[in-house]
């Protein structure tokens, strides 16, 4: 099983707390979406020997294409891979653009019968993410969100009317978010039937405008214990709900994880199209040019503008441990084994033991798991575990 990435480079206006790769300028549109579609046509021998299972545009903000440009772009993954039955199609949305797509459409005669989610479902995509982050103004103001409080509840209220699978984005730790404002967001969410949340700490990132903000003193800086309460209010509310916290940031019920993003935890290949986008092969890692210009040219060019690198088994191994102690899988002792050979395991015994005694870690069935107590701490443990040389 395999994954497309499609990375849409376009956003109206900047998060004040985002250092993914876009534009607010939308000039460079429609060479883009060409370049995408020929990406996808010029690696297409990458997955000549496997089934594409998920395709996901992500970005940057993909909800600002067409339906057209998105059915453009979906055909030609059809056309380059062999593509399973019935994929998991999701596209990443912010709800402003759904609601002002709906109001557009309605001054159609043609959506008097056919919805802008419908137009969706009509072109392959079955899955929504929507970029809510918080049903508070105050919240989306600080972060500089497009939308307002009404139209990520607005947003809602259309989107469970024709779409069943919708995952929804909120962020803890944002600088004066009470206790009480977070677990009104999770229940507010819940509201709506919601089957799946990813959520997220507020992460201060350097280059960003919020970082700037907090040196400047405009904005408090993220408080790590009030994030930590926050987190553990979030697991706790949701797992009472009937949802399974199978990833660290991510809580679904069954039948509704995501199955691009759990391939990324276990490890398997995905090909990321666009500007920044990285790929992964199990044994070669790569992204592309982070520059919209120098990626429409180098594609105009016939050439893929992509570094890689070959991973050693140092590499891989560390690459597991990160990714697996983040989920509910965990770490498989006998994986690390059979990949990487008994060396690796025993020095994974060895460094896991005092967490194991701090009950940050445990031992399940073969597998090493974090604890509820240390899930926090997770990427932290994680990298007390990476070998750093083959001694």
């Amino acid at each position: 099983m395999s994954g497309i990435y499609i990375h849409i480079p376009f956003c109206k206006q900047a998060c004040h707390y985002c250092d993914f790769h876009f534009s607010t300028s939308l000039k460079k549109r429609d060479e883009m979406v060409v370049a995408l579609a020929n990406e996808i046509q010029f690696r297409k021998e990458e997955f000549k020997n496997t089934t594409v299972q998920t395709i996901y545009f992500g970005g940057g903000t993909p909800s600002v294409l067409t339906i057209k440009e998105l059915q453009f772009l979906i055909d030609a993954v059809y056309s380059a891979y062999d593509v399973v039955s019935n994929p998991e199609i999701t596209l990443e949305a912010n709800p402003d653009d759904l609601i002002k797509a709906q109001s557009n459409q309605n001054l159609s005669v043609r959506a008097q019968s056919r919805t802008v989610f419908e137009d969706y479902r009509s072109i392959g995509i079955n899955r929504l993410s929507i970029g809510i982050q918080s049903f508070f103004e105050s919240d989306l103001k600080l972060m500089n969100r497009a939308h307002n409080a009404e139209e990520a509840k607005s947003c809602l209220e259309e989107a469970t009317q024709y779409f069943d699978n919708i995952s929804v984005d909120l962020i803890y730790g944002i600088p004066g978010l009470s206790n009480d404002h977070w677990k009104q967001n999770i229940e507010t969410a819940l509201s709506y039937n919601i089957p799946h949340i990813s959520s997220y700490a507020l992460t201060v990132e350097p280059k960003t405008a919020l970082a700037s903000f907090i040196k400047k003193g405009l904005i408090e800086n993220v408080d790590d214990n009030q994030a930590h309460e926050q987190f553990h209010m979030l697991k706790d509310i949701l797992e009472a709900s009937g949802f399974v916290h199978y990833e660290l940031s991510n809580f679904g019920k069954d039948g509704y994880f995501s199955k691009n993003n759990s391939a990324y935890w276990q490890g398997k290949s995905y090909i990321g199209i666009g500007p920044s986008a990285h790929s992964f092969n199990g044994k070669e890692r790569g992204w592309n040019v982070r520059n919209n210009s120098k990626y429409i040219k180098a594609i105009q060019s016939k050439i893929l503008p992509i570094e890689t690198e070959t991973l050693t088994i140092i590499d891989q191994y560390n690459e597991y441990v990160m990714t697996g102690l983040r989920t509910i899988w965990g770490i498989s002792f006998h994986k690390v084994e059979n990949d990487f050979g008994i060396v690796f395991k025993d020095y994974l015994i060895e460094q896991s033991k005092i967490f194991i005694h701090q009950h940050l870690l445990y031992i399940d069935d073969g597998h090493l798991k974090v604890t509820k107590k240390g899930q926090f701490l997770c990427d932290g443990i994680a990298s007390e575990l990476f070998k750093l040389n083959e001694s």
